[in-house]
């Protein structure tokens, strides 16, 4: 559900390893689905306990649009080069507070590549690669606008913005490279009160430098009002109704779109579906199986393979597992040199990120076996940690993008917190470890950085159903780690025009990562408006 940028000492080449991560969800800052801000379009009921899936529907907006937010809608932009070739870039304004648009603006920054012909120019195709927090500028300039089908390009604009908060768009900002590089270190799997503490400080250390940057900002990164900016996006490129692909958290906010405003959805393509209906807690632990399942579907092929450092052809899957949480064990006690020029060493931590960046695509599994094998042989963490530093998108100088920033933003502010306390989390532990035994532990802890928020959450769980939409491309792969396939199910039962297309497959998200079966099906709906039968499946 994130923007990647490509690390510059990333070792892995694979354009569809970046683009699932591109798409990637983060978990290492307890990443859920949001709930939608009480100021418009809320459900009618607020009730819904830590584990009860919302029955509430999301309430559409008036079609008329109000006429103190006409300014927004007539506006016109400004497009210039944006320093890529073949891109161009503008700047939209946007009210902060959609409930009192007269109080201040937010500039959120958008990009476009127009249709390359021959063929007739059926509008503005809009991409999200998800996070939240990633940027959809720089997934346009680095994949979309260069790498979907041709056929998509020719007959679309494709256009993207940054949501409010992120990359270009009045970015939130809460620590510096080295500050971050701290907190990215800090035991996710306390041993005693001690290290408990330590971590409940960088979280609110963490939350403390979010505030203190943009505290007005923090109130309005919603994925309801970023939904509502890209009502403004559409009018103001002249579409008459929407077309949107969405990955990963990037389907919550097209879903979020089509909950709002049913009449304007066109042609929307959900790939990687989350579940909105789900509270926080609940997302976090349905998650956290789907990294198993991603994790136990690498373990198989390991032990296949010549080079895998966990076991061999005669290594049942959930030793593989034992083995892999001994390693992580014996970092927590002393962890790795790295050859890092700012002198990091690989923990425990920063290892658990490393190897669930590599769970988003099946592309990325050698890398992890050779990662793997440099640490736990060689005693050389260099490998795991060039992985977790491209998830993290923290660059060669030091710094970070803000993308970690942006996404707790958005996921705090879009539904309460998974847990209050750190007790919480040591009673729900068990149900984590049994949900992945290896990376259980650590993700209930990581679930618990919302509960020091500056803010108040604003979102709560609720279905979305759309009704009056055109159909709906609602896609979910059957091993996905971060959005279980069973979202996909949910996302597209809760549609009133939901089509659901299965990918029986690996990895994260479906489109464009090499299935002939899916993307023929996207793209004759994208091109011809033709939705694939409800429940067709590919492989």
């Amino acid at each position: 559900m994130h923007t990647r940028r490509t690390h510059r000492r990333t070792r892995t080449g694979s354009t569809r390893f970046r683009a699932a991560l591109l798409a990637a969800a983060l978990l290492a800052t307890a990443c859920s689905a949001g709930g939608a801000s009480t100021s418009a379009g809320s459900p009618a009921a607020r009730a819904v306990g830590s584990t009860e899936a919302a029955t509430a529907a999301l309430t559409p907006l008036p079609q008329a649009t109000p006429s103190e937010l006409a300014p927004y809608y007539e506006q016109k932009l400004a497009w210039r080069d944006c320093g890529v070739p073949g891109f161009q870039c503008a700047t939209m304004k946007a009210p902060l507070d959609y409930a009192k648009p007269g109080e201040g603006d937010v500039r959120l920054a958008v990009a476009r590549k127009k249709a390359t012909g021959p063929g007739k120019r059926l509008g503005s195709l809009l991409v999200n690669p998800g996070g939240p927090g990633g940027s959809a500028i720089g997934y346009l300039q680095q994949y979309a606008g260069i790498g979907y089908p041709a056929k998509v390009r020719a007959q679309y604009d494709m256009v993207a913005v940054d949501p409010r908060g992120v990359a270009r768009s009045e970015p939130v900002e809460c620590l510096d490279g080295p500050e971050m590089d701290a907190y990215t270190q800090t035991d996710v799997t306390p041993d005693d009160a001690g290290e408990t503490d330590e971590l409940v400080d960088a979280y609110k250390e963490f939350a403390e430098g979010c505030g203190a940057d943009a505290p007005k900002l923090l109130r309005h990164v919603s994925t309801l009002e970023a939904a509502r900016d890209m009502d403004v996006l559409r009018a103001v490129l002249g579409d008459e109704k929407l077309t949107y692909v969405g990955a990963s958290y990037g389907t919550f906010l097209g879903a979020t779109y089509a909950g709002l405003f049913p009449d304007r959805t066109g042609r929307l393509v959900l790939d990687g579906a989350m579940d909105p209906s789900l509270p926080a807690r609940r997302l976090n632990l349905e998650q956290t199986e789907g990294f198993e399942t991603a994790f136990q579907s690498f373990a198989k092929d390991c032990v296949r393979q010549p080079d895998c450092p966990l076991g061999d052809k005669n290594t049942a899957p959930d030793q593989v597992g034992k083995n892999l949480k001994s390693f992580f064990d014996d970092l927590d006690a002393k962890p790795l040199p790295a050859g890092d020029a700012d002198g990091r060493k690989l923990t425990e931590s920063l290892a658990t990120t490393g190897v669930i960046a590599a769970m988003y695509d099946e592309g990325a599994w050698q890398q992890l076996r050779e990662s793997l094998t440099s640490a736990i042989k060689e005693k050389d963490g260099a490998g795991l940690l060039i992985l977790s530093d491209s998830y993290y998108e923290r660059e060669a100088d030091g710094g970070y993008s803000n993308l970690m920033f942006a996404n707790a933003a958005v996921n705090c502010l879009d539904l309460p917190a998974a847990f209050s306390s750190p007790e919480e989390v040591r009673d729900a532990l068990p149900e984590f470890e049994k949900a992945s035994p290896v990376f259980g532990e650590g993700l209930a802890w990581s679930s618990l950085n919302c509960a020091y928020w500056p803010v108040k959450p604003t979102g709560e769980p609720h279905r979305i159903e759309a009704a009056g939409a055109t159909p709906i491309v609602v896609v979910g792969t059957t091993r996905d780690p971060a959005t279980p396939y069973r979202w996909a199910e949910a996302l597209s039962d809760q549609l009133a025009s939901g089509h659901l297309l299965t990918y029986e497959g690996d990895g994260h998200t479906a489109y464009g990562r090499g299935s002939t079966c899916i993307d023929s099906a996207i793209n004759t709906y994208l091109l011809r408006g033709t939705a694939p039968e409800d429940g067709k499946r590919c492989s």
